[in-house]
């Protein structure tokens, strides 16, 4: 390809919103390859057949822009009125329009609007039709919410949808020297003596009691929500059937009221070969979700087919949460039909895939089986969120970036989603070959042109409940890695979106729900990204073992104070595993301890690892940082990591707390710790006070 022909495909990239090169390290650019940006324009609809259609593409593209009389969405913030943009062709930029507001709270207001006298911004020309660029402010400013504003002209509608949002989300309002702090453990890891092989709502809220007894304030988890656990398999709580529904594998059967009524479930419940069952999967090492699946299901089909035959209290209770959850039965019908198929809606019959399921598609018993689990885990989410907020707690939630591709959310929304294309992550000094992640983007102008409709609705769901809200790849909000179908992550492409517009959504509904929003900010992420959240009060993520620096000066460094501190994450190894493989460094070994030790965290600059564990997380307790989370398992030294991202022969997202809930909480060791913890949080922050 020539330079000149490059240089057109760069700027028909750009005029698409992708990125022609990028930043794969530090300090060195990358250019995408032709053939990925030209994979990644096909998939956004650029007519691009030849390198001989750039200059006609390109001309049809800044064309099809100009038309868009208005955006499909514009950000007004706070007390500022609406500025909208119109494109006018320049015969109608001097006529008379029709405009109607419509506000959230269904109050319409009509007026006749005068374009002629409309300040112009500039004019701009494409094929041969000059169009005016011209800014209309709002007579009044609006309340917060999302509003409808319609323009009607020569018989012609055109709409925009008005996000009027806060500048900044909910920040914590602390008292002088106040910083949160509090547990956190994957659910299905945390096992209990009366759970099923695996964590339920019930062990969270135990552990929810428990923190706070011990002074703490937030317990968080990984994302809790519905995910594949028969045909097809994908425990992975990263790429979940739905961002819309809770799973059903984190109920507490014991808990349910139908329970009480049901002779043939309790007898099976206490039938030799079920206890037997339960105390097998208990003394696993790790998490059999299909096995533990199936007991629960047993169970709960028991308690649906009986509660679907009574008319009673509950069976009203029930209608009422259907009424408000409509949705619901859209998605028991989609699992029961998947059941039925036996296989991903990407290989179901056409009509199936296209969203058209009548009944004989599915078995009405699996319909009313996912209905049932869906209003039970609705009931015991709603139990824990308001146990959490009686008690001052915060609920420490996690928002994926993405679902499973042959899930619920893209089945019904597949509009929105970008099917010829996977997301990931470029290559990088921890995975050379970079990471496909599997599953499909948003799309950047359908989403628009929804009104953010699908991720308000996910977004919603978990702050119902969430007093934090863990938001994965943040970065996500301003552009995503594409990777074109059948490309490697080696050829994938940056694809932007309109970051405002999804700041605008986050902060207004965040102020709603009075939720924290923690933006998953770690890796290679461009300053730019992280200045938007700063503008925004979104807070980072500061992780002790990525910041880690071989200088006995700065080893862990300064810790920012809009800030959600920890030793790692899920992702990486415990403290212990990753202290144990820096000692095997003669240049690292003493870094650490001699800095936590000029710091005052150690009596001495020792290589014992329990000690220089504790003073890493009394550094971080008594840092400036105004929430801090700590790995359960850091606590008692854990050196396997729950998830190792591209090892496929590790067992991920399915390894068992080493101690049980029993265990732990009655440690004497780790409740003189977390004491300590506690009384390092209350205290003004810096050094230890002699």
């Amino acid at each position: 390809m020539s330079v000149s022909e490059l240089r057109l495909l760069n700027e028909l990239a750009g005029l698409y919103g992708i990125e022609a090169a990028f930043r794969k390290v530090p300090g060195h650019q990358n250019q995408v390859s032709a053939d990925s940006l030209t994979a990644v324009l096909k998939i956004l609809g650029a007519p691009l057949e030849s390198m001989q259609d750039i200059r006609s593409a390109i001309r049809q593209r800044k064309l099809e822009l100009l038309q868009r009389l208005l955006e499909p969405v514009t950000v007004c913030r706070s007390t500022n009125p609406a500025v909208l943009t119109l494109r006018l062709p320049e015969t109608k930029s001097d006529l008379k329009a029709e405009a109607c507001l419509e506000t959230e709270d269904g109050r319409l207001l009509n007026w006749t609007l005068d374009l002629s006298i409309l300040p112009v911004s500039k004019t701009e020309t494409a094929e041969g039709a000059v169009y005016t660029v011209k800014k209309y402010t709002l007579p009044d400013c609006l309340p917060w919410g999302y509003h409808i504003f319609n323009l009607n002209l020569q018989g012609q509608s055109y709409t925009t949808l008005i996000i009027c949002a806060p500048y900044q989300a909910f920040s914590l309002d602390l008292k002088k020297n106040e910083r949160l702090w509090g547990l956190f453990i994957p659910l299905y890891a945390l096992n209990s003596s009366r759970s099923w092989g695996a964590g339920d709502l019930t062990d969270l809220e135990f552990l929810l009691n428990w923190v706070g007894e011990l002074g703490g304030h937030l317990t968080g988890t990984l994302p809790l929500l519905s995910t594949f656990l028969d045909k097809p398999f994908s425990p992975s709580p990263y790429t979940p059937v739905s961002r819309l529904f809770w799973s059903e594998f984190y109920l507490d059967i014991t808990r349910l009221e139908e329970l009480k009524a049901d002779n043939q479930a309790r007898e099976l419940l206490n039938s030799t070969l079920f206890k037997e069952e339960l105390d097998k999967l208990r003394s696993r090492p790790l998490v059999d979700y299909f096995r533990v699946m199936s007991a629960k299901r047993k169970v709960l089909e028991h308690l649906a087919a009986g509660f679907f035959l009574k008319e009673d209290r509950r069976r009203e209770e029930f209608r009422g949460w259907l009424k408000e959850n409509q949705t619901v039965s859209d998605y028991a019908r989609f699992r029961a039909c998947t059941e039925k198929m036996d296989c991903g809606w990407p290989l179901w019959p056409p009509r199936l895939r296209e969203g058209v399921i009548r009944e004989g598609d599915y078995e009405t018993s699996a319909e009313q089986y996912h209905l049932y689990v869906q209003w039970a885990i609705a009931g015991q989410f709603k139990e824990l969120s308001d146990r959490a907020r009686n008690l001052g707690q915060k609920l420490y939630l996690d928002y994926p970036l993405g679902v499973h591709c042959s899930g619920y959310d893209v089945w019904r929304e597949h509009n929105v989603f970008v099917l010829d294309a996977g997301v990931g992550a470029p290559p990088d000094m921890f995975y050379s070959q970079g990471q496909n992640w599997g599953f499909p983007p948003l799309h950047p102008e359908k989403i628009r042109q929804q009104g953010y409709k699908y991720y308000l609705s996910g977004l919603r769901h978990h702050l119902k409940h969430a007093g934090i809200l863990r938001l994965d790849h943040v970065a996500g909000l301003q552009r995503l890695f594409w990777i074109p179908k059948g490309m490697t992550a080696n050829n994938g492409v940056y694809v932007k979106y309109k970051a405002d517009e999804f700041y605008a959504v986050l902060t207004l509904e965040s102020q709603r729900y009075r939720s924290v929003i923690i933006g998953e900010d770690l890796g290679n992420v461009p300053g730019y990204i992280r200045k938007q959240m700063s503008k925004h009060k979104i807070y980072r993520m500061y992780v002790a073992s990525l910041e880690y620096r071989p200088d006995p000066r700065r080893a862990i460094g300064l810790i920012p104070e809009k800030t959600l501190a920890s030793l790692n994450t899920h992702d990486l190894p415990p403290f212990t595993a990753f202290w144990q493989e820096k000692e095997k460094n003669v240049a690292d070994r003493i870094c650490l301890p001699m800095y936590l030790y000029q710091q005052g965290w150690l009596p001495s600059p020792t290589l014992n690892n329990r000690e220089v564990l504790e003073g890493c997380l009394k550094h971080l307790a008594a840092s400036r940082a105004e929430l801090f989370l700590i790995n359960l398992e850091d606590l008692w030294q854990e050196t396997n990591s729950q998830n190792m991202p591209g090892d496929p022969n590790h067992p991920n997202w399915s390894r068992k707390a080493r101690f049980p809930i029993e265990a732990f909480t009655k440690n004497t060791d780790l409740i003189t710790l977390l004491k300590e913890i506690r009384q390092l949080r209350e205290s003004p922050p810096g050094r230890p006070r002699k």
